[in-house]
C-alpha cells in the first residue's frame, strides 16, 4: 500500500503549541533543494509559549527579530546561534501571540540527527529559509505519512539550555520519541548526555 502523505496546514500549527509540539513528534521535516528531497522523522522538539515564557525570545518584548513570532502560524522562525548553528522552529497559536516550537532532532533513513544545529546541516536549512510559509509544499514543509505516535512513546523533560529562564527552565515542554533516546543511549555507550547538543 502507497504511503499517505499530507503537508501540515496553516490549521494545523493555529493551536496551542503545546498539543502541536506534541504532535509533531512522528511526523517528517522535508526539505526541497536544487539536489533533491530529504526528509526526516521528527523525534524531538521544544515549544515556547509567549511573552511570560522566559525561554521564549519573545519574552524581551516586539523587535525586528521576534516579529515573526507575532505573525499567522505556519511561518518558519530561522536563527543562527554561535555564529554557526541554525535553527529550525515553526509559528504556533493565532496571530500577535508570540509562540513556535523548536525542531531538535529528527532521523534520517534510520540515522539519527540528534541537536538542532546538526539537522539544519543535514537538511541544508539556513537563515534563507527564514519566515517562509511552511504550508506550501516548496522548499520546506512538515508532512504526516500516517503513522500514529501514542502518547506512551514520547516523554516529556526539562527544556536543554534556557537556565537563564529561571522556574521556565524547569517547565516540561521538551518532547522526545522515547525509542529514538533508547537508540541515542545505545549509541553513546557509558558517555552521559550533554547539557547542549548542537
Amino acid at each position: 500500500m502507497a504511503q499517505t502523505r499530507t503537508i501540515l496546514s496553516q490549521s494545523y500549527f493555529d493551536r496551542p503549541t503545546l498539543i502541536v509540539a506534541r504532535s509533531l513528534v512522528g511526523k517528517y521535516v522535508v526539505r526541497q533543494n536544487g539536489v533533491g528531497v530529504i526528509a526526516g522523522k521528527i523525534v524531538e522538539v521544544e515549544a515556547y509559549i509567549g511573552t511570560e515564557d522566559k525561554a521564549c525570545h519573545a519574552s524581551k518584548g516586539r523587535t525586528r527579530r521576534t516579529e515573526v513570532l507575532f505573525g499567522p502560524p505556519g511561518i518558519s522562525y530561522v536563527y543562527l546561534i554561535y555564529g554557526m548553528y541554525h535553527m529550525l522552529n515553526v509559528v504556533t497559536e493565532r496571530v500577535e501571540f508570540p509562540a513556535a516550537v523548536l525542531i531538535r532532532a529528527i532521523e534520517v533513513d534510520g540515522d539519527l540527527i540528534d541537536g538542532p544545529g546538526k539537522l539544519c546541516r543535514e537538511l541544508d536549512i539556513d537563515r534563507s529559509l527564514h519566515q517562509i510559509d511552511l504550508t506550501e509544499g516548496r522548499s520546506l514543509w512538515f508532512e504526516d505519512r500516517g503513522v500514529r505516535t501514542v502518547g506512551s512513546q514520547i516523554g516529556t523533560f526539562p527544556r536543554i539550555g534556557v537556565d537563564y529562564a529561571g522556574l521556565w527552565a524547569k517547565k516540561p515542554w521538551r518532547f522526545r520519541l522515547l525509542a529514538a533516546d533508547r537508540r541515542a543511549n545505545s549509541s553513546r555507550g557509558k558517555h552521559k548526555e550533554k547539557g547542549k547538543s548542537f
